[in-house]
C-alpha cells in the first residue's frame, strides 16, 4: 500500500480517509497502538489502587461488622475491579504473545475491546464502593440516590459526551483539514 492510502476501520482504530495525515495503514495501526497503551497506563494505576485497597478490607477489624449483604456489595464491587485490572492489562499480555507477527491491526481491535470492558468494570466496581460506603453511613435511601446520581455521572462523562463530541467533530458537510502540500 502506497504511503497516504489507507485501509478500511477496525475497531478502535481512529482513522477517516482524507483526515490529513500522510500515513500508511501500518504506521496508523502503530500510532492507534501507541495512544490504546498511553491510555491504558493512565487507567491501570487508579484501578490497581483502588483493587488493592479493597484486597485489604477484609483483614481490617470493623470489617466483621458488616452485614451480610454490605460484605456481597463488596465482593461485587472487588471482583469487578478485578476484572477491570484483568481487561486492561490484557492488551499487553497479547501484544507479547503476538510480537512480531504483524498482529497490529488485531491487537489495535482486542485492545480496543479490553479498554472499553476495563472501563465499565471500573465504572461499575466504583458505583459499588460508592453505594457500599454511602449505605454504611446514611442508609439504603441516600444509597440509591448516590447511585443513581454517580451512573449519571459516569454516563453523561464516559459515553454521552465524547459521542456528542464526535458527532460534532464530524457532522456532515464539513471536510475534514487538509495538508498543503508546499
Amino acid at each position: 500500500m502506497a504511503k497516504g492510502e489507507h485501509e478500511g476501520s477496525a475497531d478502535g482504530e481512529d482513522v477517516a480517509p482524507g483526515d490529513g495525515r500522510d500515513e500508511t495503514a501500518t504506521e496508523r495501526f502503530d500510532r492507534n497502538w501507541e495512544e490504546l497503551l498511553q491510555e491504558l497506563r493512565v487507567v491501570q494505576t487508579g484501578v490497581q489502587i483502588l483493587a488493592g485497597f479493597l484486597l485489604t478490607l477484609p483483614f481490617q477489624a470493623r470489617f466483621t461488622v458488616l452485614e451480610p449483604h454490605h460484605r456481597v456489595i463488596y465482593l461485587v464491587a472487588f471482583c469487578l475491579a478485578l476484572l477491570a485490572t484483568a481487561l486492561l492489562a490484557a492488551p499487553v499480555s497479547a501484544h507479547r504473545l503476538l510480537f512480531r507477527r504483524h498482529a497490529k491491526r488485531e491487537l489495535v481491535a482486542f485492545g480496543n475491546r479490553c479498554a472499553q470492558g476495563g472501563m465499565v468494570s471500573l465504572a461499575l466496581s466504583l458505583l459499588a464502593v460508592l453505594y457500599l460506603i454511602v449505605e454504611v453511613l446514611l442508609g439504603t435511601p441516600a444509597a440509591v440516590t448516590a447511585l443513581v446520581v454517580g451512573a449519571a455521572v459516569f454516563l453523561a462523562l464516559w459515553v454521552v459526551l465524547p459521542m456528542r463530541m464526535g458527532r460534532a467533530a464530524g457532522h456532515a458537510g464539513s471536510p475534514p483539514p487538509s495538508r498543503s502540500s508546499s
